[in-house]
């Protein structure tokens, strides 16, 4: 039987204090307030997303980095 995930309550605050390095998709999507596909699609141009053993996670050090030298 499938549980359902937990959202992290914490998630900002995690990232912020350098506890979370790595999220996944619905978690960045709800700390960029972005849609999904959207920062999927954000992710993988700025080569941030690993694949881990059939998980994505995205490296928001490298993502934020992405932002800073492409939109700024």
């Amino acid at each position: 039987m499938a549980y359902k995930r937990k959202p992290v309550e914490s998630l900002e605050f995690d990232v912020r204090t350098g506890q979370k390095k790595y999220v996944r998709y619905n978690e960045g999507a709800e700390l960029y307030s972005m849609g999904v596909h959207g920062f999927m699609d954000l992710a993988k141009e700025a080569g941030a997303v690993r694949k881990i053993k059939g998980v994505c996670l995205v490296n928001l050090e490298v993502l934020n980095q992405y932002i800073e030298d492409m939109y700024s």
